[in-house]
């Protein structure tokens, strides 16, 4: 067992530490010039050489003394002076002072061992100084009895701590949670905002590059196809502008969203993909308010399958209809046909790598909802979902 106090509790001592330590040296000196008062009326004591009552007086006063190194050495410390105890009874103060150090600083199986060892030595301290007011069992008795209090005190003590030490670090651990959780949070919003960017500038870009395709493809075509190509151009390019500056902005932020569209600018999307040449029938046949969250990912079903068209099928007729009641749900459906035959061969932007549909099925299924795509019998593209909308 080490009985060294670490480094730290043994060169610093605090401000606290110095009245406990005093306030300890004191009681327990106090304790013994009270067990050496003779008062009046009192029966003289027992004939007591001189020598061992000056030896009692200097050993108690050494004990009280060794009273300031109980931290560094609890147990040493203890041991001897328990063991002391039992000839000199002018040190029963020091005695526990040391017992309820040891105690509050050691493990309770140590200090229940030390509590037994004083024990022993109160029994031998009354058999050889017993009191001529009180029985010889009485008297070992109270000794007992106030020495398993001090001891009990003691351990009290150092469970308080150990208490008060869990719920510190309890508290520090919770703390560390909660920042991690934010951490998390700030990464969630930003997986968030990395999907509005795919969802938005894509948009604004396919816009540009299908009227940027037709242009290379058509260069002999009318003035007036050629100035509306150049304004969707124009305009693509300036909201796409825009809605990077918003990105950045939020991003700057330490945490933030963007500004998110809602089922109620359906309408502004489909003219927007009008405006760049797109055959769009729009149909809209829900009843009541739709919920925030659902029409937000409704509009971005639309607004992906509307920039899959214009990639994939330039020229195809497209259909959109929105349906649904509350307690029924949101039913989204978008369906185009093969490109037409204008467009065939020189404007499609590529096959793309499917993540849009990963991120719009990703999308779907955190909404509980249901997203199902294919390929239709002429040829064409159906996007079909389904999204919990609640009564």
């Amino acid at each position: 067992m080490n009985d060294t106090a670490p480094s730290g509790q043994r060169h610093r001592r605090s401000a606290r530490d110095w009245v406990v330590d005093s306030l300890m040296f004191l009681v327990a000196l106090g304790f013994g010039l009270i067990g050496a008062m003779t008062l009046p009326g009192d029966p003289p004591p027992p004939s007591v050489p001189e020598p061992f009552r000056i030896a009692d007086q200097l050993i108690a006063l050494a004990s009280c003394t060794a009273l300031w190194w109980r931290r560094r050495w609890p147990v040493r410390i203890a041991v001897v002076l328990v063991v002391l105890s039992a000839v000199f009874p002018l040190m029963g103060g020091a005695m526990l002072a040391a017992l309820f150090s040891l105690c509050v600083h050691r493990p309770p199986k140590v200090g229940l061992c030390v509590l037994g060892l004083s024990f022993v030595a109160s029994f031998v301290n009354v058999a050889l100084h017993p009191d001529t007011h009180a029985p010889f069992l009485v008297m070992f008795l109270l000794s007992a009895v106030f020495q398993g209090a001090v001891a009990g005190w003691g351990i009290s003590v150092q469970h308080r701590r150990q208490l008060f030490e869990s719920l510190r670090e309890r508290a520090v651990h919770a703390e560390a949670e909660a920042e991690l959780r934010a951490e998390h949070a700030q990464h969630r919003v930003r997986e968030s905002i990395a999907r509005e960017i795919h969802d938005v500038l894509g948009h604004r870009l396919s816009l540009l590059s299908v009227h940027a395709g037709a242009l290379e493809y058509r260069p002999d075509a009318p003035a007036q196809e050629v100035a509306r190509s150049a304004k969707v151009i124009r305009e693509s390019a300036h909201q796409a502008l825009q809605d990077l500056r918003e990105v950045i902005g939020v991003l700057r932020a330490p945490v933030g969203e963007l500004p998110q569209p809602t089922l109620a600018d359906l309408a502004q999307l489909v003219d927007e993909a009008r405006d760049a040449g797109v055959t769009v029938e729009f149909v809209d046949e829900h009843t009541g308010e739709v919920p925030e969250r659902t029409g937000r990912t409704a509009y971005r079903i639309v607004q992906e399958a509307l920039t899959n068209a214009r990639k994939h099928a330039p020229g195809a007729d497209t259909r959109v209809r929105v349906f649904g009641a509350p307690g029924e749900g949101l039913s989204v459906s978008v369906a185009n046909g093969p490109p037409g035959r204008a467009f065939e061969g020189g404007v499609s932007t590529g096959a793309g790598s499917g993540q849009g549909l990963v991120g719009l099925s990703e999308r779907v299924s955190l909404a509980l909802g249901r997203l199902e795509y294919g390929t239709a019998e002429d040829g064409g593209w159906n996007l079909t979902a389904w999204l919990p909308w609640t009564a």
